[in-house]
């Protein structure tokens, strides 16, 4: 559990680090090498743990300290799963969870690299309707 707890904890840290230095770094600025070789660094950490790290203790803990394994069956409440024309094992449900895990990393990666290809980026406001002399349409109250 807690080697889950820290690793989760960790990842979210890194997470977060990243979009902090995100909001503040231009989204112009150069880049030196050094700088492209920590960014590339602190990329592969963030999905050696989201896709490998935070998965594996997930399991871990799941076999070992919550025992799920083949030969328990999951009936749910008021044995509603027990009704079912298929068994449920906590073995199946802890792969579901793993398989969750990997489907929120890869949203989580996607929703990252579009807020770091993003950032800076200035929406335009609306134009404002022109008469056909090239004047201003406006309103007044």
């Amino acid at each position: 559990m807690v080697a889950f707890a820290v690793s989760l904890l960790l990842l979210v840290v890194m997470v977060a680090a990243v979009v902090g230095y995100g909001t503040r770094r231009p989204s112009g600025a150069s880049l030196t090498w050094g700088e492209a070789m920590v960014a590339a660094t602190v990329v592969f950490l963030v999905m050696f743990f989201a896709y490998g790290v935070v998965p594996h203790q997930w399991l871990a803990w799941a076999d070992n300290e919550l025992n799920w394994r083949a030969d328990k069956i999951v009936f749910g409440p008021a044995d509603v799963l027990d009704k079912l024309p298929f068994t449920v094992t906590y073995q199946v449900l802890r792969d579901i969870v793993a398989a969750t895990i990997y489907v929120i990393g890869l949203g989580a990666q996607i929703a990252l690299w579009k807020f770091w290809q993003d950032r800076g980026r200035v929406t335009a406001a609306p134009a404002i309707a022109t008469s056909s002399y090239g004047r201003p349409l406006v309103k007044r109250d």
